[in-house]
């Protein structure tokens, strides 16, 4: 049976009618095409613009690639059918797939994260290893907020009381939201995805889904399709679901913890562990290098302005790149396990990252720390809140410090970087004409 035909066969079983062609963007935001599944079956060449890589989050434009930039050619959208899905929530039954990006002349778009990602499980793959991660998402339900100059509050929950913070791992503060995590559950059901874990978080109706460990493409994949799934069961229930990094002022931010670790494809062993089940120079590199280069790579962990109000101290994330063990007050903590689980847990990553591009500049540092021998600090064994700020404490300051790290960005790619740059430069400047309500409140009447 050819790939055609087995395509065919699975629209036909599940009694799909359209397909959701679906390309992350540099924000994550899903962009592509919706068409007949009839026409899909048939696997012919779809195109989207180039500029989709160049659009902020705002929904402008950066001003970057020369005549790219006025011509907009069309790049091929590539599916892979191994990402091919349902879309539970669809009102006619729906399909979606992933796509890839290539040149109409042949070759991969450099620029897609999806392919930044790949470029760096490359990296490790040419030196016989496998990386494997798994993602913990954090996010918020709120009430609908359809006025942004309207602060965010916590849904009303089954008690017909708001959310109250400082509940974590309550089970009757999950229960109080049964219905969106019931249809969370039934969604990624129908679309194959699986969740280890939901809990309550600290803040005021804030949830975490832990995601199983394994190849960071897929994870990657499955982290962006949560997305998208846990905020339609948001919508279903008549709440929102934000992965703003710091959504309400008073409340914890929203993180994406990634934990890490390296398989020697050869033998299966995890390469963090000796024969005796001791720490190896490997592991210690892989930390050594998370603690060198973060901070270049901290635009993709912290990708918007908003992301930095989340790092700040007593507000239950990391503020610097110290590590422990079983240390979360660090921002690379070793969890307790046995040798073969031994892993790298980096606590600095926002909810409101790409995650294709905040698992690959994570394992990029990694691997530049194992391949330059780096060694780490010393562990800290007490409270790192104490300890000096290691992270950049804004946008600006970030992207200032990967311009100036060449190893990173040859890591990532040359020409995705400098992409990157400019959309980022272009989102800080629309923020900066924007009026807050903190110099309304302060300035209008007092300077």
């Amino acid at each position: 049976m050819t790939e055609n035909d087995k395509l065919r066969s699975w629209l036909q079983e599940h009694h799909i009618e359209e397909v959701e062609c679906v390309l992350p963007d540099l924000s994550g935001v899903a962009r592509g095409k919706v068409m007949p599944a009839l026409k899909f079956a048939d696997l012919q060449v779809t195109h989207l613009p180039i500029s989709i890589f160049w659009q902020t989050i705002t929904g402008d434009y950066a001003r970057f690639g020369g005549e790219q930039f006025y011509t907009e050619a069309d790049i091929n959208l590539v599916p892979d059918l191994t990402t091919l899905r349902s879309v539970p929530w669809a009102s006619s039954p729906t399909a979606q797939v992933i796509h890839d990006a290539e040149w109409q002349e042949g070759g991969t778009v450099e620029y897609a994260p999806r392919q930044v990602l790949k470029r760096v499980v490359g990296y490790f793959e040419a030196e016989g290893w496998t990386p494997v991660v798994a993602p913990e998402l954090e996010f918020y339900l709120t009430k609908p907020n359809t006025d942004p100059d309207y602060p965010i509050e916590p849904p009303v929950g089954r008690s017909g009381r708001q959310g109250a913070g400082r509940q974590p791992y309550s089970i009757s503060a999950v229960d109080e939201y049964d219905k969106v995590v019931d249809d969370m559950y039934d969604f990624a059901e129908e679309q194959g995805l699986e969740i280890d874990t939901i809990t309550q978080e600290s803040g005021a109706a804030q949830l975490e889904i832990n995601l199983l460990h394994g190849n960071p493409v897929e994870l990657a994949d499955q982290t962006f399709l949560f997305k998208r799934t846990i905020r339609e069961a948001a919508f279903r229930n008549g709440c929102y679901a934000t992965f703003m990094a710091k959504p309400m002022e008073n409340q914890p931010g929203s993180a994406m913890h990634v934990h890490q670790s390296v398989v020697d494809k050869r033998t299966g062993q995890n390469i963090f562990s000796d024969a005796k089940g001791e720490p190896t120079d490997a592991f210690y590199g892989f930390l050594a290098g998370q603690q060198k280069y973060l901070t270049a790579a901290a635009c993709m962990l912290a990708p918007y302005v908003n992301s930095y109000r989340r790092l700040v101290p007593d507000a239950a994330a990391p503020i610097n790149l110290e590590w422990g063990i079983d240390n979360r007050s660090a921002g690379l903590r070793v969890p307790v396990s046995d040798a073969n689980a031994r892993r790298i847990e980096n606590r600095v990553a926002g909810a409101d990252i790409n995650p294709y591009l905040a698992i690959a500049a994570s394992l990029a540092c990694g691997y530049l720390g194992i391949k330059k021998g780096l060694r780490p600090r010393e562990r800290v064994s007490g409270n790192a809140y104490r300890s000096e700020y290691d992270l950049p404490r804004g946008l600006k300051e970030a992207l200032g410090l990967f311009a100036e790290c060449d190893e990173l960005q040859g890591v990532l790619g040359p020409a995705f970087s400098a992409l990157y740059q400019a959309v980022k430069n272009e989102e800080f400047e629309a923020f900066m004409r924007v009026i807050s309500p903190w110099e309304r409140e302060h300035l209008l009447l007092s300077v």
